[in-house]
């Protein structure tokens, strides 16, 4: 037996001049699903049932980019993408190029409990949810004003816009200017992007993993990113769970997850070295971060960015909810 834990994250990349009322919005939306996740915990819900339950949550309200709230595409619609992994056996789920599926992660659980794949998309994720009953929705129930706002924006820019949630006046200031940050060699205009994901232990030492996200403000039609691909944006396994957040090719490039278990496994590195590893050696130029916990009952994140919306809460009643380094 081992302690459980859980990590939650909003996304890496925050704006430094997020008006404290945001801030507090998402730490208040934090400390609420770390707050289910430990109740659940306590009730000795296994480590999957557990992220599900805290990225549906996440999923239902507009304050991060996932489910409701998602960011545009270029043509203006969602393309929604998630991903569920239980480490105990490495059974994972994913999904990409949703439209109308009201919490992706759970689809993501029923293609890997329900379908003999692990990876469905668009059309074919779509009919597999019609077939499985799950809740949809039309496509408008997950835009909403402030995104279109901020499509309008990024198309007048002729850019990618990765954070949604700062006011329009913050984004008019920062259109026009040049950035050192580039996608695939690309620059980009703004960078502060949003997936959220969870990662738990449980009491009896499994670890889970999921994340989901809209994408990019603006991206092209077809676009995906790394929280579906398991390696890049999600893994579990039986040492440690892992979810990513940030530039999803420099995650897929690092295969960021998969690297934090690989350097438990084959260089004896403890939970929060792995992670200081992986951060400072595996994303090249790229900016990201992740959160993660082993099965010895730890918790540990790491960004190289100016800041990361995350919380965490471990069996022994330490809790903390942050934003900054």
């Amino acid at each position: 037996m081992v302690g459980w834990a859980i990590a939650v994250h909003g996304g890496a990349g925050v704006d430094p001049n997020l008006p404290p009322r945001r801030q507090e919005e998402a730490k208040q939306l934090l400390t609420h699903c770390l707050n289910l996740g430990i109740s659940a915990l306590r009730s000795n819900a296994s480590a999957v049932d557990v992220v599900e339950l805290v990225v549906r949550q996440l999923e239902s309200n507009p304050l991060f980019n996932s489910g409701r709230g998602s960011a545009l595409t270029a043509k203006g619609t969602v393309e929604m993408e998630a991903s569920i992994m239980d480490g105990a056996k490495r059974r994972c789920g994913a999904v990409s190029g949703l439209s109308t599926v009201k919490n992706p992660v759970s689809l993501a659980r029923l293609v890997m409990e329900k379908s003999p794949h692990s990876y469905l998309a668009f059309s074919g994720a779509e009919e597999f949810a019609r077939q499985q009953g799950v809740e949809v929705e039309n496509n408008e129930y997950f835009i909403t004003p402030d995104n279109v706002g901020m499509l309008k924006l990024a198309k007048e820019a002729n850019t990618i816009m990765f954070d949604y949630r700062i006011p329009i006046a913050g984004y008019e200031k920062c259109a026009g200017l040049e950035s050192s940050v580039k996608m695939n060699g690309l620059p980009i205009s703004i960078y502060a992007p949003e997936t959220v994901g969870c990662v738990v232990v449980d009491s009896e030492g499994r670890c889970a993993a999921a994340t989901s996200t809209g994408g990019l403000m603006n991206k092209m039609s077809g676009r995906i990113g790394d929280s579906p691909l398991i390696g890049a944006g999600t893994y579990a396994c039986e040492v440690c769970g892992v979810s990513c957040t940030g530039e999803g090719e420099a995650i897929i490039r690092g295969t960021l997850a998969r690297e934090v278990a690989a350097v438990m496994e084959y260089k004896g590195l403890r939970l929060q070295e792995a992670v200081d590893f992986v951060i400072k050696h595996r994303l090249d130029e790229g900016f990201a971060g992740l959160i993660a916990v082993s099965n010895k009952g730890e918790v540990a994140y790491g960004f190289n960015c100016n800041g990361m919306f995350r919380g965490c809460a471990t069996e022994d009643g330490f809790m903390e909810v942050e934003i900054w380094e």
